[in-house]
């Protein structure tokens, strides 16, 4: 039976368990889990992580663990009793640890990243460190103080971390973490406060220390031992500031004693921030011991010397900078003259050169140095090991800073300055050495207190050094005398000055001595100064062992008698310098006699008197024995000296204010507690006080009485103490008498603080001087009077200052500060003292926050007043705390709420320091408000709204807290970090709201209704929702479980409370449709269900609201759009929102009458939401252009035509002009642009300033657009459009006469006339593209577009960069529409084929003398349509001529609209679907192939072919075709009898394939004449070949002579112009009858199947299929092979076996061929043999005609071809793939190009071949072959001579793609598109470079011919070089051909506009010719002010 668990609540898994019994639940180990019930050795529980999963677990497999339990019962929670600090260890380290892990995979995913690679590394080095320590505190082995140590340092990591990895700030006290429920909120501020400046600002050591460690010295000329002295110099004072480090080196440089680091390392102690500056420098000095001179030999004499060697100086500043690791390298100089030794480092810092030199150009000193920062005792800990291991301790030449008591210090430190010594009977100077002895009273040498500094021992003399042959020698060393306090006494030193000779013997002689005693007879001890000392002489073997015969004489100069003239006389002295640092001895004679009171009381009076003269350090020194004998005086002599001894002791007590012996505070403390012991005091001192306080009102100078009043904390405590031990002593007697004294004192104070007096005058001052020391004496009185006595002092003192006082008046601020420390203070904290002192504080409160005066003192008191205010469970305090709450809230929670509007409106001030102030000001006052309202129950609300007595203060108060909580809603008003007291502060916001929303209702609705009030409320709660502290959905689980534990969600409780609220509102709705609609729609977009679901159906509401008003929901509709377009751009709002918004509001409008309309607005809205998200998915970094362009284009149009939101709609313009410019389409962004353009007008109306444009008028802005439209026509070679915009603009310029612009407008569209005729544009290709499936984005979904491709990209780039922008697509195999399963997958599919444009400017094509570049524009620009064909087979198929049921299905597909246009691609709006029958594809095959041939024929006759290979080819491949049978093939399919019979409509169409077929022999017969006439000798035998042949051919056609239309010459120049020959009509140059030929057929009556047609002769029988496969790949074969029955473009593919599929994909511009094997593999990977589309794809300009319906084409009146329109007119090269499926057919390559162009892959490029004729040509392109499978293998095609790219020349391109098909003509894909497919991308595309083929220059007479002609050649390098895209013609810009230019206006008044906006009268897309109305184009709409 399971058994609720009693005390087993929390465990840890040790074992992982998979729960595979029933109802078990998996463990892993590690877990925490909670148990709920227990049965027979299992438990029932969950895993913390996952609460919502029980399930049962065996018991031995949980640790368990002690737990708290809150909430018994159901709903409980159970917390573990371990220690705070590792509950946080561990649940940090788990959240860090997720972290961790993503930190890892940014790391290796971004290898740049070097910041996160390092913060891997480091969280996981802490990591590791917090786990280690948390092992030590969990063992529970430590110490207090290590586990004190511990705690602090895994805090101090945790807080690293987090902030690190921006966790949240956690607010702590003594190392564990708060709750913050359990503390005020004051007081949560200010730890959280606390903590954030520790992180900020880390508090500046104000001591230093310097760490030395001396290294070597390294010089060449070392070789004796050396001293090196270090000590800390300033050289603004010119004096040292510590004493010397003293370090003995080998000979070798390095230190003596390597094992003893405490010799080579010292810590130069206690400097002060004053002393880090740059005049302050370390000093080196170094001697050496040896020899006199340094470059003497050897002797025999052993006595050393001390030598001068180098002197080092480095600025201590220097350290401040430098890494404190670096081993610094000190420069060694010497000096230049031994004498200035003594100011060598003074030289060294002032920089004069000429003193001193560098010791050696190697020499230097390697010290280490480093400063440490940080108290002595703080170091010891930091670096333990530096102490333990040794190091000595340099001090500061005396005291530091701050005196320590306790602390214990004699040293005497003497300078040997400098002496003056006569010659003594020598002709040279002597050598002088001082030797120093310190001798104690009996005239012994004392004992190693001679020191030359730290890290060396002190030894028993000292040896000065030696200056060479000098009698004023000047040595300036420093020596110290640590000589004990009790030794002092009758010690003296003793300098003895001895010679030394540089003789062999090197004795040292003495010849005088001097001494000087240390403490004088009286006690004093040597003053400090230089002391002149007298030098004694003696003989060189004088004994001076007995000092008393010396003593008696005379030591220093200044103390001789004046009588003693001889010796004052005598030229030989000695100087030193004396300085003593000591806390025992005194040089003060004053002082000992004050404390030798006793001995002479006649002295005591001046004594006292000349204590306040007695330098501080000396009293302190002596503190207890100075204070033990001012109370002995006053206890014997009160009456005498009461007042003097008072006075000393106030000096005294304030001379412990002083910050340099503060510390001895605590020492006088001590003194009063344990050794004060004047009972009798209190009285004297009382008395005293009172006088003194008494005369205040009277006295002129205050001064000293403020002084007096300074020292009022410690008085009361000697008043106090000595009260205690009287009454110790006498059994509390004269009790009532002391608080008689005391209430009269108190009297006297209250007096004199009430006395109201000027701001200026002196008793204000010491009234203030009071108020500052008076809540220091609560707790001595407490010590005596009851708390509730005590407060009644206080309460009466502070009561009886005046209350009318200046602002500006100081006593206000320190009032203010007297408030903040009573608050502060011990008396405050009790219950019973604050209810008699809080009216008290709040009075003098309230009136400074009313006038805004020390805010930041009045936030300081409120702070400590609300922190000691907490919600107690006891009974007892309940009501104290209720009545507190009462009394604040009625005297503060209103101008609290109004201080903190002020504060937060005003501005910032500037600097750094205020800014923080008034940070920290606001942030307390707002901490006090929340606490205030925290503590506020039910009860308090209902008080506080009854105070209001009138509606309108009511209404303030709502208003005003409403905008406090905004504000503290605010981003900036908590640190970033600060998530929890962002929480604490909700959590109050929400119930203080609640409260208050019962006064809104009851107060405000109905007929009191008041809008302002209501519209606050709603404000408040709408951003109280969309707080980032409270998205939950961001948070880690672990934090969001925390937050939800504690608060649950506030989103949805104050939804659910906004909900009710609007449902209370009725009628007053109104007022807030459509104000609110769009901060309600941003709470909806809140990704929180519950929420969603309250806050949707207010929506409904709204609509059902506005509809009753103003009978629809305009309003709604409107503002819900506006709000959505920005909410959602910023990144709110989802897919579930979208499906949620719809549901919910269907179904609420279900029942009402206006459903529809409902239904309709519901609709668009969720429609708009569809794009906008698509939008925001498309604009992620990352995405492709084209996905954001297109996705921009689809919303833009959105709103144009179905929410007509005319802003929003140019918005987007802007957006997609951006986009457009980005990615370089530049004719594109033109396009955006002019959508913007047509709305406006030429009109002077002003716009207001609107996205980046300023304020202008209409007219302006028009122009400025105007011009950057023409610019970016011009960049994206567009210039025709440009052209038109220039017109326009100059028009307008001429209306006003502004010649100057006019001229400008006029020259710019000259030179885009020029760079229409001179520049070379490339012709794009179009793709059709489909996409299927649900996973694409809304505006693509299910829909196919036409694209326009990049310059040089080809349908296996396209098709790349479309998978590339869906990486997730998958590329479908085939060209049949998809059926539904495809458009329903939750999938994407791409189906990509290439189409050909339908050009509609027929007249421009066909008319005859335009040059190509211009007519190429209008081929690819302003195209509505567009087709694909594909060729099937229809009945029985002829295996013996397969042309009898050769069909083509052709596809027509008509746009939205036409390209190029706004986007690079837009959306097909109809398909159309003829069907071509065989008669009709081949007279189109022919009629094309007829064409070709007179254009080459017509370029090679004027001479504009650089060789005649092309025309060779052709020929070559329509004759060589015929003999095997081409046009045979048609005669035997068309011309039979049965044929005829059975299909009688025909009649006529036969008639004109039969004049096609005769007309092709005689441009042959003509063609073979021109080509006898130019053929290249070693090419006559193949021309020969070519006459025979056709010889055959014609009587295989069974033509003798040719009719009479044809017999003229097909071509000759009629006006010598082989330009103008080209471009006249073949037929009027054939026959006389050519004009009756041009009127029966129009040029593109039938144009080509596809662009490339196959020969037109060309034929096959089927069993010559396998001769094709097995033939050899090679050219000469190629031109050779069996002609193939395709003569159409279209093949079938019914009929071939798979193992004769070939494919052969090719480049009309140029893309070179891929390898046999990679092409035969990717097609077969792409299709199956059987699934394989013939060329379906490849399409071609659709005339008029051919548009026409099946019945229309086949009409007797079809006119004739246009044989002068060139091949490139109808004719574009794409890729060729080709599928032979039976033996006996092969695909021709016309339409076998659909499958190449679809599926064939990118076309690597093949390298030229250099013996190929092509050199003499301008460009190559390699031709495609057939291909075989079996000979996938075979190297790729090779050019040959014969190889001629002949279409690039027919049509002015250098570009060829022809592809040779099974037996079909060499030149059967000779057609060519107009752009070249060789022209370098321009400095404006590089991302598209085509592959570059071999150019050569044209020739001399080609030249020659174009400059006759004036006009430049199409295709000469330069341009080809230079090309750019051909940009579009704009449907708005379009000019019907009809319409000639406009001439200039007659006047220039005259506006002329309607030339500038045509459009065509009728449709060229209509497939019918009947004249209909243009496609409807929106208005331009006027923009109000845009």
């Amino acid at each position: 039976m399971w058994i609720p668990t009693e005390h087993e609540k929390y465990g840890v898994v040790l074992a992982s368990f998979r729960g595979t019994v029933q109802h078990g639940l998996p463990l892993e180990i590690g877990d925490t889990v909670q148990l709920l019930e227990k049965c027979e050795g299992w438990y029932r529980g969950f895993v913390h992580k996952n609460p919502n999963a029980k399930g049962i677990f065996p018991c031995t497999y949980i640790h368990l663990k002690n737990a708290h339990i809150k909430n018994k019962g159901q709903f409980e929670t159970v917390i573990p009793t371990e220690d705070s600090v590792i509950t946080e260890m561990t649940t940090t380290l788990r959240d860090w640890g997720a972290m961790w892990k993503r930190l890892y995979v940014v790391k290796s995913v971004q290898h740049t990243h070097k910041n996160e690679g390092d913060l891997f590394h480091r969280l996981w080095h802490v990591m590791n460190e917090i786990l280690d320590l948390r092992r030590q505190v969990l063992v529970g082995h430590l110490t207090n103080d290590r586990m004190k140590d511990v705690k602090q340092h895994i805090t101090a990591r945790l807080d690293w971390g987090n902030e690190q990895l921006s966790l949240d700030l956690v607010p702590r006290r003594e190392f564990s973490m708060v709750d913050p429920d359990e503390i005020s909120v004051t007081e949560l501020f200010k730890l959280m406060e606390h903590r954030h400046r520790k992180k900020e600002t880390p508090v500046p050591a104000s001591t230093h220390h310097l760490f030395v460690h001396m290294k070597s010295l390294m010089s060449s000329n070392l070789g004796e031992e050396l001293e090196v002295f270090f000590h800390i110099y300033d050289g603004r004072e010119n004096r040292p500031l510590s004493e010397r480090f003293f370090v003995r080196l080998n000979k070798n440089g390095v230190p003596k004693s390597p094992e003893k680091t405490e010799r080579q390392c010292t810590l130069f102690v206690d400097l002060g921030s004053s002393d880090l500056r740059k005049d302050v420098y370390i000093v080196v000095h170094i001697m050496r011991i040896g020899r006199m001179g340094a470059g003497e030999k050897k002797n025999l004499c052993s006595i050393q010397y001390r030598r001068p060697f180098g002197c080092a100086v480095v600025s201590i500043a220097d350290l401040l900078t430098a890494d404190s690791k670096d081993d610094h390298l000190l420069k060694v100089y010497a000096c230049t003259t031994e004498s200035e030794w003594y100011q060598i480092h003074e030289n060294i810092i002032r920089k004069v050169n000429s003193r001193y030199n560098l010791s050696g150009s190697n020499t230097g000193l390697a010290v280490s140095l480093q400063l440490l920062h940080g108290d002595i005792e703080q170091l010891r800990r930091e670096y333990m090991v530096l102490f333990t291991r040794g190091v000595s301790i340099t001090k500061k030449l005396g005291f530091s800073d701050i005196i320590m008591p306790g602390e214990m210090r004699n040293d005497l430190y003497v300078t040997l300055e400098k002496g003056e010594f006569e010659k003594g009977g020598k002709s040279v100077a002597r050598n002088v050495e001082i030797t120093v002895y310190v001798l104690d009273i009996e005239g012994q040498v004392m004992k190693s207190y001679v020191a030359a500094g730290s890290g060396e021992p002190g030894g028993d003399e000292y040896h000065s050094f030696v200056l060479y042959h000098n009698n004023s020698p000047r040595w300036a060393e420093q020596i110290k005398l640590p000589i004990p306090v009790d030794m002092f006494r009758g010690a003296h030193v003793r300098f003895e000055f001895r010679h030394c000779s540089t003789k062999d013997k090197g004795e040292k002689k003495l010849f005088g001595y001097s001494f000087v005693h240390l403490m004088q007879e009286d006690g004093r001890t040597l003053p400090d100064g230089t002391h002149e000392l007298i030098i004694h002489k003696c003989e060189e073997n004088a004994n001076l062992q007995d000092s008393s015969r010396y003593l008696k004489l005379p030591f220093s100069k200044a103390n001789l008698p004046g009588n003693n003239q001889a010796v004052k006389g005598t030229k030989e002295s000695f100087w030193i310098t004396s300085f003593l640092c000591s806390t025992k001895l005194t040089q003060n004679g004053d002082m000992l006699d004050l404390l030798k009171w006793r001995a002479h009381p006649e002295k005591i009076n001046d004594s006292l008197s000349k204590l306040k003269e007695i330098d501080g350090s000396e009293i302190v020194k002596f503190l207890q024995d100075t204070l033990d004998t001012l109370f002995g005086i006053l206890d014997e002599s009160s009456q005498r000296y009461g007042l003097k001894v008072f006075d000393c002791l106030v000096h005294i007590i304030n001379l412990l204010q002083d910050s340099k012996f503060q510390h001895f505070k605590p020492v006088m403390d001590t003194y009063i507690e344990s050794h004060f012991a004047g009972a009798l005091s209190y009285r004297d001192l009382i008395k005293v006080l009172k006088w003194y306080v008494d005369r205040i009102v009277d006295a002129e100078h205050q001064d000293h009485i403020q002084q007096v009043l300074k020292a009022t904390e410690y008085i009361f405590k000697y008043i106090i103490q000595s009260r205690r031990l009287f009454a110790l002593a006498t059994g509390g007697q004269s009790e009532e008498e002391f608080r008689c004294c005391i209430h009269e004192l108190f009297m006297s104070i209250r007096f004199f603080l009430s006395q109201e007096n000027k701001i200026t005058s002196p008793v204000t001052q010491t009234q203030a001087v009071f108020l500052r020391t008076f809540p220091a004496v609560y707790g001595e009185l407490l010590k005596i009077f009851t708390v509730r006595e005590v407060a009644g002092f206080v309460r009466e003192t502070l009561g009886s200052l005046p209350a009318t006082a200046h602002a500006e008046c100081p006593l206000e601020a320190v009032k203010l500060h007297c408030i903040a420390k009573t608050v502060e203070s011990q008396l405050y904290t009790n219950p019973e003292s604050r209810c008699i002192l809080l009216p008290v504080v709040l009075r003098l409160l309230q009136a400074h926050m009313q006038e805004q005066r020390d805010l930041v003192m009045c936030a300081r008191i409120l702070t400590s007043m609300l922190s000691l205010i907490r919600k107690d469970d006891s009974v007892t305090t309940e009501p104290v705390v209720s009545e507190e709450v009462d009394l604040i809230v009625d005297s503060l929670l209103v101008v609290l709420m109004r201080t903190i509007l002020e504060i937060t409106n005003r501005p910032q001030p500037a600097g750094t320091n205020m800014r923080l102030q008034f940070q920290d000001i606001t942030g307390e006052f707002v901490a006090c408000l929340l606490a205030l309202l925290r503590q506020m129950s039910d009860k308090h609300y209902q008080q506080l709204l009854q105070t209001f007595t009138s509606k309108d203060d009511l209404r303030d108060f709502l208003l005003q807290i409403f905008t406090v909580f905004r504000i503290l809603i605010r981003p900036e008003m908590f640190p970033k970090d600060w998530t929890v007291m962002r929480l604490v502060t909700n959590n109050v916001i929400i119930t203080t709201v609640l409260y208050l929303s019962d006064a809104l209702r009851k107060n405000f609705l109905n007929e009191k209704f008041d809008y302002k009030v209501w519209d606050s409320y709603f404000y408040l709660s709408v951003i109280f929702i969309n707080q980032p502290c409270l998205q939950l959905e961001s948070f880690s689980p672990s934090k969001r479980k925390r937050v939800l534990e504690k608060y649950g969600d506030m989103r949805v409780m104050m939804g659910c409370e906004i909900f009710s609220m609007w449902q209370n509102l009725g009628e007053h709705k109104l007022n807030f449709i459509p104000a609110m609609i769009g901060p309600f729609l941003e709470v909806t977009l809140v990704p929180q269900p519950d929420l969603r679901n309250v806050m949707i159906p207010i929506f409904h509401d709204m609509m059902d609201w506005e509809q009753r008003r103003s009978g629809n929901f305009k309003q709604v509709e409107a503002k819900l759009i506006d709000k959505l377009d920005s909410l959602m751009s910023e990144g709110k709002g989802d897919e579930t929102y979208r499906e949620l918004f719809n549901s919910i509001l269907l179904k609420k409008i279900e029942r009402e009458t206006w459903r529809e309309s409902g239904i309709s607005l519901i609709a668009t809205v969720t429609r708009l939401m569809e794009r906008l998200l698509d939008y925001r998915d498309c604009m992620k970094l990352g995405e492709v252009d084209g996905k954001k362009i297109g996705c921009t284009v689809s919303l833009l149009n959105f709103y144009k035509t179905e929410l007509n939101k005319e802003e929003m709609y140019i918005r987007y313009i802007h957006k997609l002009y951006e986009l457009h410019l980005k990615a370089q389409n530049y004719t594109e962004a033109s396009y955006t642009l002019l959508l913007y353009d047509e709305l406006l007008e030429w009109s002077d109306r002003p716009l207001r300033e609107f996205l980046n444009y300023p304020m202008q008028s209409e007219w302006q802005r028009k122009e400025y657009l105007h011009l950057t439209i023409v610019q970016n026509f011009d960049r994206g070679k567009c210039w025709e459009n440009g052209i038109i915009l220039c017109r326009e603009l100059a028009d307008q310029y001429e209306s006003y006469y502004d010649y100057r612009n006019l001229s400008k407008m006029r020259m710019m569209e000259a030179s885009l006339y020029d760079k229409i005729m001179d520049q070379q544009r490339l012709e794009p290709e179009f793709f059709r593209v489909g996409f299927y499936g649900k996973k694409f984005p809304f505006f693509l979904r299910n829909k196919e577009f036409v694209c326009r491709g990049h310059d040089y990209e080809r349908l296996e780039a396209f098709q790349q960069r479309m998978l590339n922008e869906f990486p997730h697509a998958i590329a479908m195999q085939h060209v049949n529409q998809p059926d539904q399963t495809i458009y329903q997958a939750e999938a994407q599919y791409l189906q990509i084929y290439a189409v050909s444009p339908i050009p509609e400017s027929q007249d421009v094509l066909q008319r005859d003398g335009v040059p190509d570049n211009i007519k190429s524009f209008y081929k690819v620009n302003h195209i509505w349509r567009f087709r694909y064909d594909r060729p099937f087979h229809k009945g029985t198929k002829d295996k013996e001529n397969e042309f009898k049921s050769l069909w083509v299905e052709r596809t027509t597909l008509t746009l939205v609209q036409s390209l190029p246009g706004i986007s690079r691609w837009f959306e097909v709006e109809k398909r159309e679907l003829v069907e071509v029958s065989p008669l009709e594809n081949a007279i189109e095959v022919i009629e094309n192939k007829n064409l070709q041939l007179r254009t080459l024929i017509a370029q090679c006759q004027s001479r504009q072919m650089q060789n005649i290979n092309p025309l060779t080819m052709c020929l070559n491949g329509v004759i060589d075709a015929a003999v095997n049978g081409g046009l045979a093939r048609y005669q035997e399919a068309f011309f039979v009898k049965d044929y005829i019979v059975n299909h009688p409509e025909d009649g006529e169409k036969i008639g004109r394939l039969r004049e096609l077929m005769f007309e092709q022999a005689h441009i042959l017969e003509y063609g073979l004449a021109v080509h006898e006439k130019f053929v290249p000798q070693d090419m006559r035998p193949l021309h020969k070949k070519l006459v025979d042949q056709f010889h055959v051919m014609k009587s295989s056609l069974g033509i003798q002579e040719f009719p009479a239309y044809v017999r003229a010459s097909p071509v000759h120049f009629t006006n010598g112009s082989p330009r103008s020959s080209c471009r006249n009509s073949v037929p009027n140059i054939i026959s006389p009858d050519g004009a009756r030929v041009v009127a029966r057929r129009s040029p593109l009556t039938y144009p080509a199947v596809n662009r490339y047609s196959s020969s037109s002769l060309s034929s096959q029988a089927s069993n010559e299929v396998s001769n094709i496969t097995g033939q050899s790949e090679s050219s000469d074969e190629v031109f050779n092979m069996q002609p193939s029955p395709s003569t159409s473009s279209l093949s079938s593919n019914h009929s071939a076996s798979p193992n004769v599929t070939s494919s052969a994909p090719s480049s009309a511009r140029g893309s070179p061929q891929l390898q046999d094997k990679h092409k035969h593999s990717r097609e077969n990977s792409c299709l199956s043999s059987r699934e394989r589309p013939v060329s379906a794809i490849y399409p071609n300009p659709l005339d008029p005609a051919q548009r026409a319906t099946p019945h229309q084409i086949g009409d007797t009146t079809l006119p004739r071809s246009d044989p002068n329109l060139s091949a490139p007119d109808k004719v574009r090269t794409t890729f060729s793939s080709r599928s032979l499926d039976s033996v006996k057919e092969v695909n021709n390559t016309q339409f076998s190009d659909t499958v190449g162009k679809l599926l064939c892959p990118p076309v690597p490029p093949r390298p030229p071949y250099s013996g190929s004729s092509a050199k003499t040509m301008r460009s190559q392109s390699p031709l495609p072959t057939s291909r075989s499978p079996q000979k996938s293998s075979l190297p790729p095609f090779t050019p040959s001579p014969t190889e001629c790219q002949s279409a690039g020349l027919v049509s002015n391109s250098p570009v060829l793609s022809g592809s040779y098909s099974s037996g079909i003509s060499s030149m059967s894909r000779c057609s060519v598109s107009e752009a070249s497919g060789t022209e370098a991308t321009t400095g404006d595309h590089p991302a598209h470079q085509g592959p570059t083929m071999p150019n050569s220059v044209s020739s001399g007479s080609d030249e020659l011919i174009r400059r006759e002609n004036k006009t430049p050649p199409p295709y000469s390098v330069y341009e080809r070089s230079n090309p750019r895209r051909p940009v579009p013609l704009p449907h708005s810009l379009s000019i019907p051909p009809s319409v000639d230019p406009p001439a200039l206006p007659p006047k220039p008044h005259q506006l002329r506009t309607s030339s500038m906006k045509l459009v065509p009268a009728s449709d060229p897309r209509r497939a019918d010719g009947v004249p209909h109305v243009p496609r409807p184009r929106p208005l331009p709409r006027k923009v109000s002010q845009l």
